[in-house]
């Protein structure tokens, strides 16, 4: 696997696992517009969207604790500037609110995109749980 993604999948596993601390995010995302995270619980246009939707208003507000973590290998396709990034994972939290716990399994794409300046920055995320696979299910 390409070093600078390996780098960045694991700034971003520590993006979500420490996600009060925000510079983090800020290094591995694509400070655009054009950035987008569609996710379970909503979807973000733009860096900004992305930020106080996401890292905010669910990782951090939500969540007290994080712990999101690879399961197997990573799927990258290069096509120069342009990466596209396969993997699953597995995701245990503790609610803010009632100390519950959360544990979930899913699966992602990422699309990164190459700057001359910064290198690797990812510019798209779409997440969604496991698939289900009953009968008449899963549409």
């Amino acid at each position: 696997m390409n070093q600078e993604i390996k780098e960045l999948i694991n700034k971003y596993l520590k993006s979500i696992n420490e996600a009060e601390d925000i510079s983090i995010a800020e290094e591995i995302w694509l400070n655009s517009p054009e950035a987008s995270f569609i996710h379970p619980r909503g979807h973000e246009n733009g860096w900004e969207e992305v930020k106080e939707g996401f890292y905010f208003g669910t990782m951090r507000d939500l969540l007290s604790k994080r712990h999101l973590e690879l399961v197997g290998d990573i799927s990258i396709q290069n096509f120069g500037d342009t990466a596209v990034l396969e993997f699953y994972w597995d995701f245990n939290a503790v609610f803010r609110k009632d100390g519950d716990a959360l544990n979930t399994k899913g699966r992602e794409t990422q699309v990164l995109y190459k700057t001359k300046e910064h290198g690797w920055k990812i510019v798209h995320v779409h997440y969604s749980n496991m698939p289900v696979t009953g009968e008449k299910s899963g549409f």
